[in-house]
């Protein structure tokens, strides 16, 4: 890991900018951002991971799946079905994986945060001590300049009455000269101590933001280093999902193997068989003689059996009670 980028690069010439501290960050906000999209991600993937788990679930225990199949191939239906419960059992476990990589996630974010913010408290307070010393030293400053022009003004004063004969005017100059003399040793002494209280402090802002830096290149190093891992290992539990259901399909293809046609049809014919005599053809009686054109018992007859037998000959007796005449026609065809 590196370990001097962040202090080497973050700095301003202006003592009182902060440019290359709020730069840092908000790169460190940015990744803790992040982070957090990440995790939420990781939230929403498992709701996605858990209902179609319970929706797997739900179809492989309620819906019919070729229930009426027989022998080897139902064997092979109730392997697909269990495996197919056991794919919805295994999103249903990977959901509760990534709520609890989620959960590490946020555990993570967290724990950067805290680190962040003793070492945010220190910068802060090292901040305002650093622009508090400076506003007095600019002060100081503008006080000292004033009272030597105070002085300068005085002293040129002083020269002007040279030739001046009231010499109750002169003295009075003289105290106002050497009063401004006093004012601008007392301001360049006051000056003086600010300016090196000012160095002072900057001293050790600047020694705080080194510490600062270090810090923050430290927890983003780890932030980084946490990210592509997380990231790494879900895609791993992703791809170590499909190998698993892989594996549990591979189960449904082997009891595939095991289904024989043969077998299952003979299993059909011998659990179901009806009989092997199919039923005799059904032969013609003729209403008059039943008996002479009735086929012999356990004999069937071919295909040519004639549709109608043969009419019985009419007898030339007119009054047979066989027969009967409708106006001297015969109801019998000849």
């Amino acid at each position: 890991m590196t370990g001097s980028l962040f202090k080497g690069n973050f700095w301003s010439t202006d003592i009182l900018s902060t440019v290359g501290y709020d730069s840092i960050i908000q790169h460190l906000n940015n990744g803790r951002k992040n982070c957090k999209e990440f995790e939420e991600f990781l939230k929403e993937r498992a709701s996605i991971e858990e209902k179609y788990g319970k929706d797997l679930l739900n179809l492989s225990r309620k819906k019919p799946c070729g229930q009426s199949e027989i022998n080897t191939l139902k064997r092979a239906l109730e392997v697909f079905k269990q495996q197919v419960d056991n794919v919805a059992q295994c999103h249903i476990q990977l959901a509760q994986t990534l709520r609890e990589e989620a959960r590490k996630m946020e555990e993570f974010r967290e724990k950067q945060k805290l680190q962040r913010k003793k070492t945010e408290t220190v910068m802060d307070a090292a901040h305002k001590q650093r622009n508090s010393q400076f506003k007095k030293t600019m002060d100081a400053k503008k006080t000292y300049e004033q009272k030597c022009r105070d002085k300068d003004e005085a002293e040129q004063a002083v020269h002007r009455s040279a030739n001046v004969v009231n010499p109750k005017q002169q003295d009075k100059l003289f105290v106002k000269l050497a009063t401004s003399k006093t004012a601008v040793e007392d301001s360049d002494k006051a000056y003086m101590l600010h300016v090196n209280m000012l160095e002072k402090v900057r001293e050790e802002w600047q020694s705080e933001h080194i510490k600062a830096c270090e810090v923050f290149e430290a927890q983003e190093c780890e932030r980084i280093n946490f990210f592509r891992n997380a990231l790494w290992l879900h895609v791993n539990q992703l791809s170590q999902q499909c190998v698993t259901n892989d594996e549990m399909y591979e189960q449904v293809r082997k009891s595939l193997e095991m289904c024989s046609i043969e077998k299952d049809i003979q299993y059909f014919v011998n659990q179901r068989k009806t009989g092997q005599t199919p039923p005799a053809p059904i032969m013609y009686e003729n209403f008059y003689c039943p008996q002479r054109n009735a086929a012999p018992p356990g004999k069937a007859t071919g295909p040519n059996v004639t549709r109608r037998g043969p009419l019985p000959i009419p007898k030339s007796v007119p009054d047979d009670p066989d027969y009967s005449l409708v106006d001297d026609y015969s109801l019998i065809y000849q």
